[in-house]
Formats: structure tokens, C-alpha cells, sequence
């Protein structure tokens, strides 16, 4: 954006002179530039807040092409592919942008009568002020899992980072974190980082995974591993660090896959004097949790109906808050619905505003906190082998639904079966299905004609089912197997998207 847009911005919203938006988007990364977009395009005014000093989030540092395949229907580096929609809010008069300034807190109150959200902003240039919100669209990515989380003993050496990060050192500060490189977590960014750093010169000795199966997508695996000969260690993990002031070894274990347990003398010392860490994201819920969003343990984001709505009403969850993404095209995906969705809910609050107005009773009522509103519509369940799913619920059975899931195991011949009731909604065969990867399933209006109560989504083995042609799914786009690679860098499961 330009330094003139966002100095305007700063100015009205510390003057007071925006106090009061349609919508107002957290986050600026590929799911919240498309929210705001959307939202514009629909007629709302748009507030998009930027904690960082540019627009376009985690896209920035993934300088590699391989986005926006499903959207564009073309190869783009990460930056290539946050300009298409950075370029449509700049272009765009109803959005303001406001660049280093963070959310502190999201409130939902009633003012006159009429469901408001309370947001609180702090930045260098507008100080601390509070701006009303009609609708509110969460879209603050996620954040890597640190070696705090995981627990490696050891001494605190230099060397160690997390794959995001030593990501940026390399790609926009031209820093080489190390020579000599052991990768734990096969997620995507740990997988592209391992041949990011061989052709930076480094010696990529390995990639452990604790699970007995990749973390990553599978054609990560071949364009980034394989073809560069780089070991894969299934059921294996760093169980120790060595060094002072830097890095000089670390210890691996072998894993039990099904105890999860070490197994017993299998340690082994591996010199090396760099450790990249991928091993799992979890979506920037705080500031969704403390407004009363309901959090949802599987997906570690907000529970939300077919619109992206929140069980706060007026409060919409998009991208990898909401469940880790493998693919950025639906992160847009998803922030485009919210925003559509924001909009439409911002013109019906506009509309109670102008009643509210006109009615003397009513001034009577000034501000008092929104009251809980108990979920309703059909639940959305999921059996044993479905880790996870949105929505969790569906509020009207009048338009297609799109259901996200991902699958806790490997299922070859597989389908994945939608039933209400013990009767058949959907089936949708699938060659195979990792955890890696998330499935999509559209159900349509007809689909859903009649279903009341609840929907039980499952993933079974059928046999003879991974010969079958897959339908009634998103299909991926071919893989070609010669560089250049295609990746989906810090928008993915293990390892990456902070969006």
C-alpha cells in the first residue's frame, strides 16, 4: 500500500472520523486482504488492521512459485500471489488500511438495542482508540510451534529456529542460518526449507518425523526431498541438543509408532550446527477466545456455521485461524465467504441501526454486553478417523455447503460419506486420503434437502475404491515432477502458514 493511504487511515481513525465501520478485518495476510476485497466489493466500508508494516502476511518470504493453481489457474511466487489481492484493496475506496497497529481486544455489545463489536486498537500512529464494528472478520493466521512447546533437553545454543523463521533470514535478509542442517517435522515449509537450504549450499543431512507418515503434501516429498536425495526418517525425533554458543549436535530416537514411546537404544549422536524446527502450527485464537468465541479443540479455532460466522454473532473466522490450511487458494477462498458474509450481516445491522434511530424508546438503551446466543441448526459430527471438520454447523439448508476436513490416517480405497440419520446425503470416493492433505466435500441444496438434526461425516475404507475415478471432489492439479517445484509454503498443515 502507499505510505499516503495508510497515513489517511491513521488520521481518521485517530480522529475519530472512523469510528464506526461496516466491517472490520484483523489481519492482512492472504485471507484477510481477501475478506476486506470482498467485503468492498459488496458495498460495505472496510477497516483492515495490519499488525505488521506491509500488507500481504507470511506470502511475502515464500519466494518460490507454485500458488495459485485452483484460483488463478497459474504458477505464482508467494508475492505475486498476495499483490492480486493487495492490489484489489488498494484499489478499492471503501477499504482503509491500517498498517503496525494491533488488535488489543474485540468486545460484542448492544448499543441502542443493536449488536455492535467494540474493537480496540493500539499503533505507534493513532495511540489507543476504540472503533465500532457492525461485523468483525478474524483473520489472524496462525504461528509455529516452537522448541519450548516440544520440550528438547539440552543446552539453548544458537542454531536452532524455527523453519519460518530461518525462512526469512534466508529469502529477505540473505542470511544462511547454517551449514550442516537437521530438519525435524515434515511439514511443507520443512520440507521446502530443506532444498531452500541446499541451494543456499547447505548440507541438508536430514528430516526426522515423529509420526510414522510424512507431514507434508506428497508432492513436497518428491520435489524437495527425493530429488535432491535427502534422507526421510519416518518415526524419529530429536530427543537432545549439544553445544554452547552454537549448535554442534543433536540426539536422535526412534519412535514405537503405535506407543508413541522411544524405543530403547536407539539414540544416536548427529553433528550438525543448524536445527530447523517444523513441527506444527496453531491458529491466533487468543483475541477470538477472549471476545467468547467458541473454540473448537480439534481444529484449535473458532466453531463456525456454513458462513464463517462465529457462535458470537456479527464475529467471522476465516484461513488458517480457523483450521490450518494446506493449500492458499482456499485460504482465499474462505476469506472471500467471510467477507461476502460480513458484508451482508454489516447492511442488515445498518438496517436495525435506522429503526433503532427512529424509535424515541429506544435511546432509552445505551450500551450493555451482548448476550450469548445459544448455537442452533444442524450439528456437524465426525466419526473416529476425522480429526477434524468445518463448519460445525450448518444454519440453513438452503444454499451448498462446503465441508473441510482432515483424516487422522492414511486410508487407501477410501470414501468419505456424509449420512443424516443413518440415511446416505453424499459418498465421495477417494483413492487415498492422508492427514496431510485436506479433503473437500460440497454438498448441495438438493444434498441437503430434508436433513434436520445432525449430519455424521466418516472416512471408510471400500474396497476396490482406489481404482475407481474420484468425483464429486476438488481435484488437485497435476504435479510435474521437474522443477520448477510446486509449493504451497507457509500455508501449510506442519510448519508454516502464520498468514
Amino acid at each position: 500500500m502507499s505510505a499516503t493511504q495508510g497515513a489517511s487511515a491513521s488520521a481518521q481513525v485517530r480522529d475519530r472520523k472512523a469510528s464506526e465501520v461496516d466491517v472490520l478485518v484483523i489481519g492482512g495476510g492472504a485471507a484477510g486482504t481477501a475478506a476486506a476485497a470482498a467485503a468492498a466489493a459488496a458495498g460495505s466500508d472496510v477497516l483492515l488492521v495490519e499488525r505488521e508494516g506491509h500488507l500481504g502476511g507470511i506470502l511475502e518470504q515464500c519466494i518460490h512459485n507454485g500458488f495459485g493453481l485452483h484460483r488463478f489457474g497459474e504458477e505464482l511466487t508467494g508475492p505475486e500471489y498476495a499483490a492480486r489481492d493487495v492490489d484489489r484493496v488498494m484499489a478499492s475506496e471503501r477499504v482503509q488500511v491500517l498498517l503496525d497497529t494491533s488488535v488489543l481486544a474485540v468486545t460484542p455489545q448492544r448499543r441502542l438495542g443493536v449488536r455492535l463489536c467494540d474493537v480496540t486498537l493500539v499503533g505507534p500512529d493513532i495511540g489507543q482508540v476504540h472503533v465500532r464494528a457492525r461485523s468483525v472478520v478474524f483473520a489472524c493466521g496462525c504461528r509455529e510451534r516452537s522448541r519450548g512447546a516440544i520440550n528438547i533437553a539440552g543446552t539453548r545454543p544458537a542454531g536452532v529456529f524455527t523453519a519460518g523463521a530461518a525462512q526469512r533470514l534466508s529469502n529477505c535478509d540473505g542470511v544462511l542460518v547454517g551449514k550442516r542442517v537437521v530438519i525435524l517435522g515434515s511439514g511443507d515449509i520443512g520440507l521446502i526449507m530443506a532444498r531452500r537450504m541446499t541451494w543456499s549450499g547447505a548440507k541438508v543431512l536430514m528430516v526426522c518425523e515423529l509420526a510414522a507418515e510424512p507431514g507434508g503434501l506428497r508432492r513436497n516429498i518428491a520435489q524437495c526431498l527425493d530429488d535432491y536425495d535427502i534422507p526421510l526418517h519416518l518415526s524419529t525425533t530429536v530427543t537432545r541438543v549439544f553445544g554452547h554458543d552454537r549448535l554442534s549436535a543433536v540426539e536422535l530416537a526412534d519412535v514405537d509408532p503405535t506407543t508413541m514411546q522411544l524405543v530403547p537404544g536407539t539414540r544416536r549422536r548427529v553433528e550438525c550446527d543448524c536445527l530447523l524446527l517444523s513441527v506444527g502450527l496453531i491458529p491466533e485464537n487468543a483475541i477470538a477466545d477472549a471476545a467468547g468465541c467458541q473454540i473448537d479443540r480439534a481444529t484449535s479455532g473458532p466453531c463456525v456455521d456454513e458462513h464463517l460466522e462465529t457462535t458470537c454473532p456479527g464475529v467471522f473466522v476465516c484461513g488458517n485461524e480457523l483450521h490450518v490450511h494446506d493449500l492458499v487458494d482456499f485460504v482465499s477462498e474462505e476469506g472471500e465467504a467471510a467477507g461476502n458474509a460480513a458484508a451482508a450481516y454489516a447492511a442488515r445491522i445498518r438496517d436495525e441501526q435506522a429503526v433503532a434511530a427512529a424509535t424515541p424508546a429506544s435511546g432509552t438503551r445505551d450500551l450493555e454486553a451482548a448476550a450469548e446466543v445459544e448455537p442452533s441448526g444442524i450439528s456437524v459430527l465426525r466419526d473416529e478417523n476425522v480429526g477434524s471438520i468445518t463448519p460445525q454447523r450448518i444454519v440453513s439448508t438452503d444454499d451448498a455447503v462446503t465441508l473441510r476436513l482432515r483424516v487422522r490416517s492414511r486410508v487407501r480405497g477410501a470414501a468419505i460419506e456424509v449420512r443424516s440419520g443413518g440415511h446416505l446425503v453424499k459418498r465421495v470416493p477417494r483413492r487415498v486420503v492422508v492427514p496431510s492433505e485436506m479433503q473437500t466435500v460440497r454438498l448441495s441444496a438438493k444434498d441437503l434437502a430434508g436433513v434436520s438434526g445432525s449430519l455424521e461425516v466418516s472416512c471408510i475404507s471400500v474396497p476396490g475404491a482406489d481404482r475407481a475415478p474420484a468425483a464429486g471432489a476438488t481435484a488437485r492439479p497435476p504435479v510435474k515432477k521437474a522443477a520448477p517445484a510446486h509449493e504451497d509454503g507457509l500455508d501449510e498443515k506442519e510448519g508454516g502458514t502464520l498468514d
